[in-house]
């Protein structure tokens, strides 16, 4: 199983700072580490060509962010501190997912250590997400294979707002986003299938609504590529999720959603999402379980 990442994913942030950058190098150090997964399976990535962001993003939105010009009303919207090492460490994050899903299509399967920046849109970014890794994967793979069908399967907390903006109106796309409906973002696009849970849902009501509506939305639209962003931040113990999954209930997601896909034969790409622990590491530990789930479970259908 091919897992994609790089050092250039992890950029310093101000003291204080929520988001856990070091969840990347932290949560594949613990991949190595347990023996999960082997060095070798482990590709390290370069930055996506400049052409590749284009087929979304506005030039001028680009542009900014290469030149560290955003003002300070967009930074704030991002929420991330515009330095030299950001456009590279974002563009880097979108090979990362680009080349997971190509290693899907080939081998079932393709993970990347990192990726699921569903809040970023054409001409800004949100949520610090800089550029949207999965609509630019997709529109790579439809340059490649213009008939491919493509499920964005949105297991993180939040609605994968910019996402669904990039991609709505295209039938080769199906965007499914499970989320809070009273969070971040207060403003939602609406995807193919949105299903909202109530604040603090427990994790009996959630997995009954995920597996519900997720297994008619596969029968539905018959994907031939599932990109999955898994998500952190159910878990009851998080900081903005305002889930109440326990580490149990998220192992309980991962294992039926990835043995429905690897057991159907649909591709899947895994990507991280967000997360975001006031327990240090966890974070970084749910994301290490959800590679382990699906390196365990590859193996395991393998030979289907």
């Amino acid at each position: 199983m091919r897992c994609f990442y790089s050092e250039k994913l992890e950029l310093e942030l101000p003291s204080g700072h929520p988001f856990p950058m070091d969840k990347f190098r932290v949560s594949k150090d613990m991949l190595l580490d347990s023996g999960i997964l082997r060095p070798d399976e482990i590709i390290e990535v370069r930055s996506a060509d400049t052409h590749l962001l284009q087929r979304v993003h506005e030039p001028e939105y680009i542009r900014k962010i290469e030149a560290g010009a955003l003002d300070r009303k967009e930074q704030i919207l991002l929420g991330l501190p515009v330095t030299p090492q950001l456009y590279t460490r974002s563009a880097t994050e979108v090979e990362a997912t680009r080349l997971a899903c190509h290693a899907a299509l080939v081998e079932g399967i393709g993970v990347c250590l990192a990726g699921g920046t569903h809040h970023a849109f054409r001409e800004h970014g949100e949520g610090y997400c800089v550029f949207n890794d999965v609509a630019i994967a997709i529109r790579d793979l439809q340059d490649k294979q213009p008939n491919i069908k493509i499920m964005v399967v949105d297991t993180d907390a939040h609605q994968g707002n910019g996402t669904a903006a990039l991609l709505a109106h295209d039938p080769r796309v199906f965007t499914y986003s499970i989320h809070v409906g009273r969070n971040y973002p207060t403003k939602k696009t609406s995807s193919t299938l949105d299903i909202e849970t109530v604040r603090y849902v427990e994790g009996d009501m959630y997995l009954h609504q995920l597996f519900t509506s997720l297994a008619n939305a596969l029968d539905a639209f018959a994907p031939d590529l599932v990109i999955w962003i898994s998500g952190a931040d159910n878990h009851r113990n998080d900081r903005f999720g305002q889930m109440h999954l326990s580490l149990r209930e998220i192992q309980r997601r991962d294992e039926v959603l990835l043995g429905a896909f690897l057991r159907n034969r649909i591709p899947v790409a895994v990507l991280y999402g967000g997360g975001y622990n006031r327990q240090p590491e966890f974070t970084a530990k749910l994301h290490r379980n959800t590679v382990a789930t699906a390196k365990r479970l590859a193996s395991e259908y393998r030979g289907l």
